[in-house]
């Protein structure tokens, strides 16, 4: 328990955060500080082949201890935290015992983390919990999952009765911005399957996703003195928010679940001579998804006839697409993360995915990879926090399946 929460901790104080405005990769420059750090860590347990490449993509193996063919497995998990809320200077605190009381981030700000609201807290009673002190994200999305591999590989090192083939890992930069798999070295990695440890609640078990795009939608104004605006005067702002208000009102994150896609305005910016409204589309069915572009489409035609050629412009860029395409054909992989959840004691529960991971990619690249359980809650935000038994858990499943992957010889 000490060697993972410090692992954590560790790695959570050093600030990852991606940039979707940058063209480099990785996107911010401060992201090699813990790629550095994690080369270099997986070099002290013992791993082999370490290495880490100009973009810092890092890859390692764990060399088999059996004898017999067995496939080799992976590992993934990415070290970049989220655009969209600070995770500099991250200060943690260690709620040990939990008893499903509020937790006071801070006094000073109040800021409560509460399961009157978040009521997942109420799964955790009697654990250890940690979070920050409201000011910063945690960064428990996908530190978590990075901690638990390590963690998993250096318990492997350590116990070589525990039996297992080949296993490769490997952590990438920007996941967070879409980009995670985009110089993935698929071929350099030479797994024949893998599993992202990038998932919430303890015993998630996905192998389907949204497929996802962005429309970047941009109304063009025309400004003029205000007192003597009457006819000349085209207000972006407005005609952005009639945008807005055409597309269903139900049809938004928080008003959807489970196979539900939506479409959420992440982002508007704007003043009378334009507006930039940036959105994501996300929905589980191809069909679905297409149509839903289609109508993105069909709104900025119907406000250019009623405005005038040219008013709306829109850029559609597909992000990426349901794994469950390319996972099905193999369930064996998925078979052999729930059977080993079991026979640890913990309840699959699988699920699609409401997001995405590098999994999702990654799939369509040729490397099957559903995605499993790392323990956060409440990512990108404030209110992040982790149960440390959770982390146990899920290093528990990666020991299990490298076990179970070598026990199985047909």
């Amino acid at each position: 328990m000490e060697q993972i929460k410090e692992r954590f901790l560790k790695y959570i104080q050093i600030d990852t955060q991606s940039d979707p405005e940058s063209q480099t990769t990785p996107s911010t420059e401060k992201q090699w500080d813990l790629a550095r750090l994690l080369a270099k860590e997986l070099e002290d347990i013992g791993l082999e082949d370490v290495s880490i490449d100009e973009n810092a993509y890092i890859m390692a193996t764990l060399p088999s201890n059996v004898t017999h063919e067995v496939p080799t497995i992976g590992f993934v998990s990415h070290f970049d935290t989220s655009p969209d809320y600070s995770g500099s200077g991250v200060k943690p605190m260690i709620h040990e015992n939990y008893q499903g009381q509020d937790l006071v981030l801070s006094k000073k700000d109040n800021i409560v983390l509460s399961p009157s609201y978040f009521d997942d807290l109420l799964l955790y009673k009697g654990q250890t919990l940690i979070t920050t002190d409201g000011s910063t994200l945690l960064g428990a999305d996908d530190k978590a999952g990075i901690a638990e591999i390590v963690t998993a590989m250096e318990h492997l090192v350590e116990h070589p009765e525990i039996k297992h083939g080949k296993i490769r890992v490997a952590f990438t930069p920007d996941e967070e911005i879409g980009r995670g798999a985009h110089k993935f070295d698929v071929e350099k990695f030479g797994a024949d399957w893998a599993y992202t440890m990038d998932g919430s609640q303890v015993g998630e078990l996905e192998y389907e996703n949204f497929n996802a795009a962005g429309a970047t939608v941009t109304i063009h104004g025309k400004i003029v003195h205000p007192g003597y605006a009457k006819g000349k005067m085209i207000n972006s702002m407005l005609i952005a928010s009639e945008f807005i208000q055409k597309l269903p009102a139900e049809e938004i994150p928080q008003e959807t679940e489970g196979y539900e896609g939506f479409f959420h305005l992440q982002q508007m910016k704007g003043e009378v001579e334009e507006t930039r409204l940036d959105y994501i589309i996300r929905d589980h069915d191809m069909d679905l998804f297409e149509a839903r572009k289609k109508e993105i489409l069909r709104l900025v035609e119907e406000l250019n006839a009623k405005h005038g050629e040219n008013t709306v412009e829109v850029e559609i860029k597909d992000q990426y697409f349901n794994m469950r395409e390319k996972v099905e054909p193999v369930m064996n992989i998925v078979d052999v993360a729930r059977e080993a959840m079991k026979e640890l004691g913990i309840e699959p529960i699988v699920k699609p995915i409401r997001g995405g991971t590098d999994g999702s990619q990654l799939s369509y690249m040729g490397l099957p990879c559903p995605n499993i359980f790392a323990g956060g809650h409440n990512f990108h935000g404030r209110y992040e926090y982790v149960p440390l038994e959770s982390m146990i858990k899920a290093t528990e499943v990666i020991v299990k399946i490298a076990e179970k992957v070598a026990l199985n010889r047909d």
